[in-house]
């Protein structure tokens, strides 16, 4: 347990301290193993040339709850791939969640789940994730 504890500090840390996601104003609200909740608020910089939340920062946000998840058992683990399905537009103001999952873990290799609802509980976006574990420790423990 505090093994866990120690990986989930370091991670929470480091996301922190992100430039990234401190950039997109990225939060971190929960995490458990395979297991990650992160939020964002919708802001005029980040519209698209229909003055719709960007793709990308609806990409960047689910990225964000899968990098979380997948690296909560301790060791270094990279995206293969990500399938994104865009369901709903989003308005300014509007407070984004991605959630992922753990779905499977089979060696190397895991299978996320990532939904982002806005506050009032709307589906705006799912991906389904692939992600390769290293053997490495992750470096900032």
């Amino acid at each position: 347990m505090e093994e866990k504890n120690k990986i989930f500090d370091a991670i929470i840390k480091r996301v922190r301290e992100e430039p990234y996601a401190k950039k997109l104003g990225i939060e971190l609200i929960e995490l458990d193993e395979g297991y990650s909740k992160v939020k964002m608020t919708f802001k005029e910089d980040m519209e698209n040339i229909f003055g719709m939340v960007h793709g990308g920062a609806i990409f960047s946000l689910i990225d964000e709850a899968f990098e979380t998840a997948a690296n909560t058992h301790g060791t270094v683990a990279v995206a293969l791939s990500m399938n994104i399905t865009y369901i709903k537009p989003v308005s300014a103001g509007d407070v984004l969640y991605a959630e992922a999952k753990e779905m499977s873990l089979s060696g190397r290799i895991g299978t996320y789940v990532i939904n982002v609802e806005n506050e009032g509980g709307d589906l705006i976006a799912l991906c389904q994730a692939l992600v390769y574990r290293k053997k490495h420790e992750l470096p900032f423990l």
